[in-house]
């Protein structure tokens, strides 16, 4: 059985933005798209650590404030040239709710 942990509203995080969620493994960014879908990804980019939670979502991606490189929402991965990639974690909305799977941040501590 999963565990899933509820994070607040789908009103809580703005269409096109993101809200944080502090853990003991570190932050995680939860983004809500224009049509109302949520992901969740490791908040700092792998390239210099830039907060992913103050980028610029667009469709099903967001891009990082500090040198603009863009990650798929689905993936984690780096679009375009720009190599690397963030962890994601499951991420719904359940009843006007949103939930992420708290199996999934525990398990990023032991990887």
């Amino acid at each position: 059985m999963t565990l899933l942990i509820d994070i607040g509203s789908l009103d809580d995080i703005p269409r096109q933005g993101a809200r944080l969620v502090k853990t003991v493994q570190g932050c995680i960014a939860v983004f809500r798209t224009a049509d109302d879908r949520v992901f969740a990804l490791d908040d700092r980019c792998p390239h210099k650590g830039g907060p992913l939670s103050e980028g610029i979502v667009h469709g099903d991606r967001v891009t990082c404030p500090l040198h603009n490189w863009v990650f798929d929402l689905n993936s984690g991965q780096a679009q375009g040239a720009d190599e690397g990639s963030v962890q994601t974690f499951a991420a719904k909305v359940q009843g006007g709710r949103v939930l992420i799977d708290a199996g999934l941040i525990r398990r990023s501590a032991a990887a």
